[in-house]
């Protein structure tokens, strides 16, 4: 770089097109702060931003959303505690924890050195680890699907491994770093923040490596995941199978036991990230074709035979598989006279499958992996499916939806001879599963509300795709008003807790049978299932566990996301908490009655006000059964809440022509299956 020459841009455009701590960051990795020549490189510092700043800010992103997703839909109340982290049990989890640590520990020593240019690669590959390797493998456990409990301490991990890297990176990328922090201050737990003054994050001092996290041979059997699964990915890519597309099995050959071990200890990341059925260990190589074979160390051989390499390197390639057995046991060997150590030679293997073998392999020289690519035709359609997935959620990407947004989703294949059409059919519990939204096929039934459409070619036919908004959905079959009162005006559904022990909360309901609503007042209907789990997890007091809904007493067929919730209409669910065993063994009977006393009410005077359409609903007198029971003034505050005229006075009659007025003395329960009316006072 020279002033003179001008031979670089312009400073302020470089800040302002890419930011300053991107370019500070590429300039401490740079020959400078060696005191040596830079030739300054704009490119460079566009890939701190690509390689660095982005992947590290979108995992932070993917921890607000999942932590929001998770308050919203499973009722978690997320609060950091360095304590919890401790107690993580998850490979993955400890894996990248150690992984921090480490990072924490080759920062504060090579600061200590002044060697800051060493910092960069380091942070580069902390960021692939957590992002392709951490994140990705571990978003079911993030979405909740593996239940609340691996949810909470995922979001933990991520939460801790972030904050670790926020504070350790400060000094280099002071901007970001304190934008982090601040969001990131408001999810610590109280008592951190008693302990010394964390209004910024360039008030505290560079973390300590929490060296008990550190764990050599969890940071091994990670290290060997990877190695894995980049041999299978290129086996596919080799092969043009991609990840979408499951495959029978995949097998893996190595000489040490240990290794074996160590990869059927993380086979689930494994076997998931390949995307195959089934995952084989074995040290028999002669079972699958596979013969070792050795190969020089050309730059120490070569140096030391000189003029004898060439004939020493062709016998030693020409080594049979049973003296590279006798080599590898013995740990030398003599060759056309001279004698090679285990350090000359490099041990490798060889795949002789032939033409027939259903098996494709791939080697580093180390671990020999080889993939079953013959996939049968059901594992077909199921790539074709995960294939149609795909193209929905980037439809869902492009207009810019949330997880938690309720649609449903329209699909239509053109034409229908086409085998699109059959997949699609025969996969839509699938597709719905994986969206988590339900799935629908054309027509659409109404005009409005389309959030998105588009069509696409796929698998020579054409698929089309629309996104509505769930709501309009409920009213496909709209049940009919009952024609009198001796059942809630309103659809709903009876409740049955099936799990013993809970609720554990003091003051918690200790009944059993309970009621939720399903629209309240009639048109306004719930949003989606998870409302619906939201609805029995506080009445039931179980905020934070994992509650699912269930059709039978059986407990096998589950309410999922796709369901028409009106069509629930009057029937039994069954609640379980997951990780407890279920006691309920019998339906209960109920012939559509309602568990619990009610009274129908109905706004004759006035409008519905904030929000609420409907002037026709019900009020639980209690709920669960036996509990809550309500007095005369508290039936007044809950039809003033159904109908939003909080502010405003009402009273409330048994006729319709406003006489018999209800007083604080009356007997709600005498009301129960009856009709109010609601007027203005």
């Amino acid at each position: 770089m020279s002033k003179r020459k001008k031979n670089y841009p312009d400073p302020l455009t470089v800040v302002r097109k890419y930011g300053a701590d991107a370019l500070r960051l590429y300039l401490i990795n740079s020959p400078v702060v060696r005191a040596e020549s830079l030739r300054f490189k704009e490119d460079g510092v566009r890939d701190v931003l690509k390689d660095v700043f982005l992947p590290w800010y979108n995992a932070y992103r993917f921890l607000l959303q999942n932590i929001q997703r998770a308050q919203k839909v499973d009722g978690l109340r997320f609060v950091y505690k360095p304590s919890e982290v401790d107690k993580a049990s998850n490979v993955m989890d400890r894996w990248i924890l150690s992984f921090t640590q480490s990072l924490v520990l080759f920062v504060r020593r090579e600061m200590a050195a002044y060697r800051l240019y060493t910092v960069v690669p380091w942070l580069v590959k902390f960021v692939d680890n957590l992002t392709n390797w951490y994140v990705r493998s571990n978003r079911k456990r993030f979405k909740g699907e593996a239940g609340l409990e691996e949810c909470h301490q995922a979001l933990q991990t991520l939460f801790s491994v972030l904050f670790d890297m926020v504070v350790i990176m400060a000094p280099f990328t002071p901007f970001l770093t304190e934008h982090l922090y601040q969001n990131l201050c408001k999810l610590l737990d109280p008592e951190m923040l008693k302990e010394q003054d964390m209004g910024s994050v360039h008030y505290l001092m560079l973390p300590q490596p929490r060296e008990a996290l550190i764990d050599s041979v969890i940071e091994r059997k990670v290290a060997r995941m990877q190695a894995l699964i980049e041999l299978g990915r290129v086996v596919r890519d080799r092969k043009t199978l991609p990840t979408k597309y499951p495959l029978p099995e995949v097998v893996v050959i190595h000489k040490d036991q240990q290794y074996l071990d160590d990869v059927v200890d993380v086979q689930a990341y494994v076997l998931e990230e390949l995307n195959v059925r089934l995952l084989t260990t074995s040290r028999d190589k002669e079972k699958y074709g596979v013969q070792l074979r050795a190969e020089p160390d050309h730059k120490v051989l070569g140096a030391r035979l000189k003029g004898d390499f060439k004939p020493v390197m062709a016998a030693i390639q020409a080594l049979s598989d049973s003296q590279v057995e006798d080599f590898l046991k013995s740990k030398d060997i003599e060759v056309l006279g001279h004698k090679l150590a285990e350090n000359d030679l490099r041990i490798m293997y060889s795949f002789t499958g032939g033409s027939t073998s259903k098996y494709e392999a791939h080697s580093d020289d180390d671990v020999l992996v080889l993939l079953d690519v013959t996939p049968s035709q059901a594992m077909i359609d199921e790539g074709v499916a995960r294939e149609v997935v795909n193209r929905i959620q980037k439809l869902r990407k492009k207009a810019k939806l949330l997880p938690t947004d309720d649609i449903t989703v329209y699909c239509d294949v053109m034409p229908k001879t086409e085998e699109l059409h059959r997949v699609v059919e025969q996969h839509t519990d699938y597709i719905e599963t994986a969206l988590k939204q339900p799935l629908r096929p054309y027509p659409i039934p109404f005009i409005g509300d389309i959030i998105i459409k588009e069509k696409t070619e796929m698998k020579g036919a054409t698929l089309e795709m629309t996104v509505v908004k769930r709501q309009v959905d409920h009213h496909l079959h709209y049940p009919a008003a009952p024609t009198d009162d001796s059942t809630p005006v309103v659809c709903f559904v009876n409740l049955h807790l099936c799990t013993p022990g809970v609720p554990a909360a003091p003051g918690a309901a200790a009944s059993r049978d309970a009621l939720l609503f399903l629209e309240n007042p009639r048109g306004d209907v719930v949003s989606s299932v998870a409302e619906l789990v939201q609805q029995a997890s506080v009445i039931f007091s179980l905020n934070g566990t994992a509650v699912k809904l269930y059709k039978s007493a059986e407990l096998t067929e589950e309410v999922l996301p796709s369901v028409d919730l009106l069509s629930l209409n009057s029937l039994t669910l069954y609640a379980s908490v997951a990780g407890r065993p279920p006691t309920s063994a019998h339906a209960i009977a109920t012939n559509g009655d309602a568990v619990c006393k009610y009274v129908n009410v109905e706004l004759l005077d006035g409008v519905p006000r904030n929000g609420v359409s409907g002037a026709l609903g019900c009020v639980l007198l209690e709920n669960p059964r036996g509990e809550n029971v309500l007095n005369a003034d508290q039936l007044l505050n809950e039809v003033k809440v159904l109908f939003g005229q909080q502010g405003r006075s009402i009273r409330l009659c048994t006729s319709r022509d406003g006489q018999h007025e209800l007083s604080a003395t009356t007997d709600l329960s005498s009301l129960h299956a009856s009709r109010l009316f609601v007027f203005s006072r």
